[in-house]
């Protein structure tokens, strides 16, 4: 991303103010200068200083993830990490806060530069939601003002924000675009009440079912873990016509989470029938991955581990199960989602200057039945792993 401008303008001249610190940042120092350019007209324009910050190595980042309440774990430097280690997205944050003081507010984006999707600011690739994190909701077009700036001189295609607790304003002129259902499981009430709370015939009859079958629970991040995970997921993908991430993407979780990413798989007989993938953050716990065998679903592997997962985040005093997005139109997905008693909000992702053309929707509606039905699985690791660099 082209440094961000401290911008004080006197009659031609604006001194522009270079503040990301000094850093190793996509192969090159980053050094602070000082010096004086024409002024332009949208520069001149901005309504207020802002600053570009590299929140992998400046620490008050984190700070600010850890205290606001509208950070999530995908804010988070794990998850910034696992973006840039495997796809080479490189993360930035914009933020009104000079140099030294503590951040109270930021905009994360990852730069993204592709031959197929375009040249991009995305906040955040493969995240289901990435609130901006302020204090008051004018913040947000102060801290847009500059990134806009450069997709206007044609330095990038657009700009794309997710959040879900806030809007941005009209004179923005950022666009609706695609729109979501999210869900979310408050863990407020105690174990016992919750259970009782789930759908008796689609939830608790099947976590008894499971009880029943005798399944066998495991969780971790070993690499045999994983292994059992991405067979699974494969497998799922598949039937959703979709080519799966690369196994370097979920190692990359791996690496950069820790004991905080767990990968919980059910057994029947020593064979694995269903995986889930979890992130622990602050108070929440997010689903992220969900797999399983079809041919057994009848026997409640994955309201089990659903079950498991609770049951943990409570212990660990987590106030919410954070049950991800769904397409709008993915009624048994959201039907199952609620089935637990999650709730329902709607999640808008916005554009500027206009909404891209979708090449995941493309995708698995042009060619993806026709291809995915029948290539082998090497053949679909393979497209996963060229497609999704583009597609963040």
């Amino acid at each position: 991303m082209e440094t961000i401008e401290r911008r004080s303008v006197q009659t031609n001249i604006m001194t522009v103010c270079r503040v990301t610190p000094m850093a190793s940042v996509g192969g090159e120092k980053v050094v602070s200068s000082t010096k004086e350019l024409p002024v332009s007209p949208i520069a001149a324009r901005a309504p207020a200083d802002c600053y570009e910050i590299d929140p992998l190595a400046d620490p008050r980042w984190e700070q600010l993830v850890q205290n606001h309440p509208r950070a999530s774990v995908f804010h988070s430097t794990p998850w910034l990490s696992a973006l840039r280690s495997v796809y080479g997205y490189r993360p930035v944050a914009v933020t009104a806060c000079p140099p030294g003081a503590p951040l109270t507010n930021g905009l994360v984006f990852c730069d993204i530069n592709s031959w197929l999707t375009g040249r991009r600011f995305v906040s955040l690739p493969f995240s289901d939601h990435c609130d901006p994190l302020i204090a008051r909701e004018d913040e947000l077009d102060a801290l847009l003002s500059p990134v806009k700036r450069l997709v206007d001189g044609n330095r990038k295609t657009y700009l794309e924000i997710r959040p879900w607790s806030c809007e941005p304003s009209s004179c923005s002129q950022l666009e609706a675009g695609i729109s979501y259902c999210f869900h979310r499981l408050e863990l407020h009430r105690s174990t016992s009440d919750l259970f009782h709370s789930f759908h008796k015939d689609c939830v608790q009859r099947k976590i008894r079912r499971a009880e029943r079958e005798k399944l066998r629970y495991e969780e971790g991040s070993s690499e045999g873990l994983l292994r059992i995970f991405y067979q699974l997921f494969v497998m799922t993908r598949r039937r959703q016509y979709l080519p799966p991430q690369s196994l370097s993407w979920f190692r990359g979780l791996i690496a950069a989470f820790g004991e905080k990413l767990k990968i919980r798989v059910a057994y029947k007989e020593g064979l694995p029938i269903a995986s889930i993938l979890t992130l622990s953050h602050k108070g929440s716990m997010v689903y992220k991955y969900g797999c399983s065998n079809a041919a057994f679903n009848n026997l409640g592997g994955t309201a089990l581990l659903f079950w498991r997962t609770i049951q943990e985040a409570k212990e660990q005093g987590c106030e919410e199960l954070d049950f991800g997005r769904s397409e709008t139109d993915n009624l048994g997905l959201i039907v199952f989602k609620e089935h637990w008693g999650a709730s329902r909000t709607r999640i808008t992702y916005w554009t500027y200057p206009h909404e891209p053309a979708s090449l995941p929707t493309w995708w698995k509606k042009r060619i993806a039945r026709r291809l995915v039905s029948v290539s082998p699985d090497l053949a679909l690791k393979t497209v996963g792993k060229l497609l999704y660099r583009h597609i963040g």
